[in-house]
């Protein structure tokens, strides 16, 4: 099983960027408990993160031209207002997980609204990096059925 996890604007920066909200976790942590638990799952795991919103689409794109079995999107601030990256996401037939690190919901009004939660099997928010790992154990058992 191939998972494309895809890292929105700004999150180069974790570790560094707003520890209160996102801890001190670097990106390159997060990929590395992800590919953890991907081994255990028997599940690779292709991560991808730009700060340029037209990449991530381009990335979808590729995914559905390689025939990824799932995938996993922190889009960051782009999670509000992106029309691009939804309309990127609905051409998957594939399961789509939407996660944050920070609880959105209890955040900035602005924060609370994701352009892709309509087209998402499901979104995961507040716990971290352990919201990545939930994600992907949901995207798992989503294509396992």
């Amino acid at each position: 099983m191939n998972v494309l996890m895809l890292h929105g604007i700004n999150h180069n920066l974790f570790g560094k960027r707003d520890p209160v909200q996102y801890g001190t976790i670097t990106l390159s942590e997060i990929d590395a408990r992800l590919k953890a638990l991907g081994n255990e799952l028997d599940v690779n795991i292709d991560s991808f993160q730009s700060n340029c919103e037209g990449l991530i689409v381009d990335r979808i794109h590729q995914g559905y031209q390689d025939g990824v079995d799932g995938v996993l999107i922190n889009a960051g601030a782009w999670t509000h207002y992106s029309y691009g990256i939804r309309d990127a996401l609905a051409i998957l037939t594939v399961p789509v997980v939407e996660l944050h690190m920070s609880n959105i919901h209890a955040r900035e009004s602005f924060r609370h609204h994701s352009v892709f939660a309509e087209i998402v099997r499901g979104q995961i928010a507040g716990f971290g990096v352990d919201s990545y790992l939930l994600g992907l154990r949901a995207v798992v058992s989503a294509v396992r059925g």
